[in-house]
């Protein structure tokens, strides 16, 4: 009052009455759009998108028949090429597959948040609180934003035929041909220079916090959930969107040295100070292995065949012990010529097979990554030297993919350095945001999920295509 009938008038005078009421029209109209024509739009999208995810799954089946058509019309010496193309089909499906669900998934999530808002804005509507009115903050371009349809392509197979002289066969941009010259210089373009193409589209799909700081492992169950560990004597579930699913108190009164999943989906993870592999079933904690005395387990991988290979440390070498049950099926700490091949020292050497029975070792204490052959015969060793890091190579938890690509962290470099099964260096991943990568994973849909010690989080990364 006192701003109306004194000289202080300088600024626009409004009853509260006529902004209250402004403002519920304003609520009342939003209210209205929601109802009569986002919630209609978000549930016809759900609908569509089971359409959508049969109708992907009959293109990829036309396409993979297509290819397996014109297999058929080459030579048997070119089926690596094609095992190639099958590979990569199948990773494109599981992306364009993996787009289309995490679409709908978001659309049935959004699906209650809106049915909630407008119980909300009705609630408002109906009450007399200016505050109530007048805080109200509208999602309505959220909501509008939120019903785009996600742009992925499906890819046509394009083939050319001049017979008894060429063939030839494209995926969008990877290409084989077979001419009357060597088929080595071919196999070369599709496996490695394609590899190099598709290494190129990285991107972040999430950024999970655990909670768990600082981080030290971390292994990816299915597509949407991790257990990690850290410096607490406990194991925590969490899921791709930041929730806790599950947490486990460990029955010993000590960190985890590593953690890893058995080929049935069981959580396993090694006590150094007690010399045992635990693993996690529905009664309760197990000891699944005893390690002999001086030997203490450290880094895990679970094989394909049911075994668990187990680094082992005592004061003077490290040992690769294979586990069937409680017993050791093989043991690898010599080379062809009777030398240690790993070097000592205190840190973790991780391990991890490969498809091909292969079995990599992160060998820290010596900064290399040391790659043997079922036997545990030395394939090759690769020091991070092609990857052309200022800073050293000082290799982490490695792992394996479809493509029987080796990964192995940097923790020094912050990266990744990707080879492919014959120690061919690829790539270097760094620009993803992961500053001391310390737990490694890869998960069902292909995705690496990549642990970062100091700040407790997680990156799924999606790096092939």
């Amino acid at each position: 009052m006192k701003c109306v009938i004194t000289s202080h008038n300088g600024h626009n005078v409004k009853d509260i009455p006529n902004i209250f009421n402004d403002k519920k029209k304003e609520i009342q109209k939003e209210t209205l759009e929601i109802e009569s024509s986002i919630i209609p739009k978000y549930k016809k999208k759900n609908e569509d998108s089971d359409r959508d995810i049969t109708l992907c799954l009959e293109k990829y089946f036309d396409l993979e028949k297509e290819t397996e058509k014109q297999r058929t019309m080459w030579h048997r010496e070119v089926d690596s090429i094609f095992n190639k193309f099958g590979t990569l089909i199948t990773s494109m499906r599981e992306n364009h597959l993996a787009v289309l669900k995490a679409n709908q998934s978001k659309l049935r999530g959004m699906i209650p948040e809106i049915l909630q808002t407008v119980k909300r804005n009705k609630e408002i509507m109906k009450s007399n609180k200016v505050s109530e009115v007048t805080n109200h903050e509208s999602n309505l371009v959220e909501y509008r934003n939120s019903l785009a349809d996600p742009s992925v392509p499906i890819p046509s197979l394009k083939t050319s035929t001049v017979q008894g002289k060429e063939f030839s066969i494209e995926l969008e941009k990877y290409k084989a041909t077979l001419t009357q010259i060597s088929l080595s210089s071919l196999k070369e373009e599709v496996s490695f220079s394609s590899t190099r193409e598709l290494l190129d589209k990285v991107r972040v799909i999430a950024t999970i916090p655990t909670g768990v700081k600082p981080l030290h492992r971390v292994v990816a169950v299915g597509g949407d959930k991790a257990w990690v560990s850290g410096l607490d004597k406990a194991l925590k579930c969490v899921n791709i969107y930041g929730s806790v699913e599950q947490i486990l108190a460990l029955t010993q009164q000590i960190y985890p040295s590593d953690i890893s999943l058995t080929r049935e989906g069981e959580l396993i993870y090694s006590i150094s100070e007690d010399r045992t592999v635990n693993i996690v079933r529905r009664e309760g904690i197990e000891i699944l292995i005893k390690t002999p005395q001086e030997w203490t387990p450290e880094g895990l991988s679970c094989t394909k065949s049911g075994n668990i290979l187990v680094t082992l440390s005592n004061r003077q070498q490290k040992m690769i012990a294979r586990y069937h049950g409680q017993e050791v099926k093989q043991e690898i700490f010599k080379d062809e010529n009777g030398k240690a091949l790993f070097a000592s020292g205190k840190l973790v050497p991780f391990i991890a097979e490969n498809n091909n029975g292969g079995i990599c070792v992160s060998d820290i204490n010596a900064q290399t990554v040391v790659v043997l052959d079922t036997t545990g015969r030395v394939r090759f060793r690769y020091n991070g030297r092609p990857a052309g890091r200022r800073k050293g190579f000082v290799p982490r938890k490695i792992v394996t993919d479809s493509m029987s690509q080796i990964i192995v962290e940097d923790l020094r470099s912050d990266c990744l350095h990707i080879l492919d099964q014959d120690g061919q260096f690829l790539k270097c991943l760094d620009r993803c945001g992961i500053p001391k990568p310390c737990g490694l994973s890869v998960d069902s849909e292909g995705r690496l999920w990549v642990g970062l010690f100091e700040k407790g989080e997680i990156k799924v990364i999606r790096y092939m295509i």
